[in-house]
């Protein structure tokens, strides 16, 4: 069985923009090109421009040969984990691409690959090379391509040379004239994809350009935090920079439940107590032993915007820098070491001595890291003292945001996980066991605090997207977006240690896609 690799790309000058795509078809054995496809989509998007690419590319290996095994590789992460299965899609828009492309050979006959940009390099140029056509108001000519002449200049110098012909490489206007005689040479067919699709077709297909994928792969936090994602199991290989290229000028679009007991927190609780909770959570759940996500548990779609079914865990090259929220909570209050119920609703503490120097060796940590850009704060007031610790230190403002504030107890602010069990027993166990339930005397529930900490994130994420911004806040909105991140339960809440003045980070895509990149690290505490 032969055996073909199929290499695409595509990109927007904008997003959406003006947009094209490049597909080669070579030969795995020799590497040899065997044809090209490019062409100019009019206006669309990245994704779109992507998956017009790798469709060119199966069809023109498929005219070639229906029966051959077909290895794809690109340098969309995207796309390949898509194809591959490993993510889903759930934007419709993008659905009917990926179906189309997965139609064209069986699927035991494909398999998908990632490889850098600078691996790609060829059907990146064919990409650009159809933008640049279709700027002059025409199309991509195979004839005047010059894509493959650097990929196979060594190939064809290597053989000529074998055979006693001269080294020297045909004029560019003969590079077309040149793959057809190799294609002969290797008694290959001339694909009547060489020139891409016509007219009609884009016509077509272009409607819906402004089409976008989901799951965006997350990177690492650069700098800082992201150093010590490896503690966190987050894998430390990452790809290379994008080179220049279709994709340099690719853009990405713009862009919960309650605080449990911690055992190192203002909610109180011994390990034992939150396992007993977590016990009770469970046997009060629905009989499969689940219970549903509190409202908010997943992201909102904005337009062009679709979720993961897993969560990101590489590099993109082609999805731009994420917003990375930089999760710190505040330092000690008296009421944390006694591990007291301190939401929105009671006393509003400042920080002790302890805390104001927690705060301080925080500030120390990140001016060291030196990749915060903005600081973001709850309304409370250990929480914008422990702000402004680190604002003077970094010589940046605070902005208070209202969404980040702590959840509201209720009638348990201020008590020991063990007073509120004495005093409001059935409360208490409807708590743990629904995030719906509310404390005594009408406090927030998990549920609520998802919905307002999901919507707190959205604007966040929009405001700040492609910069690193320190959100201070409290632990039930940390372990909240921690929980929104991983696709989580209610009942993980349960199950997330989260110290006083310690770091948390999550980087959010465009698309929708997040990464958690470090959580509740305190290495900047200790002696």
């Amino acid at each position: 069985m032969r055996e073909f690799i199929v290499e695409a790309d595509g990109g927007s000058r904008g997003n959406p923009g003006p947009a094209g795509y490049g597909a080669v078809v070579r030969d795995a054995a020799t590497g040899r090109t065997l044809t090209e496809a490019a062409e100019y989509l009019g206006t669309a998007t990245n994704n779109v421009a992507e998956y017009r690419g790798l469709l060119a590319g199966l069809r023109a290996a498929h005219a070639l040969d229906p029966g051959a095994r077909v290895r794809v590789r690109m340098d969309s992460k995207l796309v390949v984990e898509q194809m591959s299965g490993r993510w889903k899609i759930k934007h419709p828009d993008m659905k009917p691409l990926a179906m189309e492309a997965r139609s064209v050979f069986p699927p035991d006959q494909v398999t998908y690959e990632w490889i850098p940009r600078e691996q790609n390099k060829q059907a990146d140029r064919l990409a650009n090379e159809a933008m640049d056509a279709g700027a002059k108001g025409g199309q991509w000519s195979p004839s005047l391509s010059r894509a493959d002449l650097a990929t196979n200049a060594g190939a064809r110098t290597a053989e000529s040379t074998s055979a006693g012909a001269p080294t020297a490489e045909p004029p560019p206007a003969a590079a077309g004239a040149d793959r057809t005689a190799e294609a002969a040479t290797a008694g290959e067919p001339q694909s009547s994809a060489v020139a891409g699709r016509g007219a009609a077709e884009v016509a077509s297909e272009s409607a819906a350009a402004s089409r976008t994928a989901e799951p965006a792969p997350a990177e690492p936090m650069a700098g800082g935090p992201a150093a010590e994602s490896t503690s966190a199991g987050a894998p430390t290989a990452e790809p290379p920079p994008a080179a220049a290229g279709a994709g340099a000028d690719r853009t990405a679009g713009t862009a919960s439940a309650g605080e449990p007991p911690s055992s190192a927190g203002e909610s109180p609780s011994s390990a034992a107590e939150a396992a007993a909770a977590v016990s009770r959570a469970a046997e009060a759940a629905s009989g499969s032993g689940q219970r549903p996500a509190a409202a908010g548990g997943q992201r909102p779609v904005a337009a062009g915007q679709a979720h993961p079914s897993t969560p990101g865990w590489s590099a993109a090259p082609d999805l731009g820098a994420p917003a990375t929220l930089v999760l710190l909570r505040h330092g000690e209050t008296p009421l944390t070491p006694q591990k007291r119920f301190s939401g929105s609703g009671g006393t509003d503490p400042a920080l002790s001595a302890a805390g104001r120097e927690q705060a301080h060796r925080v500030a120390d940590a990140l001016a060291r890291r030196g990749t915060i850009q903005a600081i973001v704060a709850s309304p409370l007031a250990r929480t914008r003292e422990t702000a402004g610790i680190v604002a003077a230190r970094l010589n940046l403002d605070v902005t208070i945001e209202d969404g980040l504030r702590e959840t509201d107890f209720g009638a348990w602010e201020g008590l020991t996980f063990g007073e509120v069990r004495e005093r409001h027993p059935d409360d208490l166990n409807a708590w743990l066991a629904d995030p719906e339930a509310r404390p005594t005397g009408g406090g927030e529930s998990f549920a609520e605090t998802a919905v307002r900490l999901a919507a707190t994130r959205d604007k966040l994420v929009a405001a700040y997207q492609g910069r690193t911004v320190l959100l201070v806040t409290h632990v039930t909105p940390i372990k909240t977006l921690i929980r929104l991140a991983l696709g989580a339960p209610p009942e993980s809440l349960f199950r997330m240690e989260l110290s006083a003045a310690s770091l948390s980070a999550v980087a959010y895509y465009a698309d929708g896609n997040a990464s958690v990149r470090l959580f509740n690290d305190t290495s900047h505490l200790r002696p």
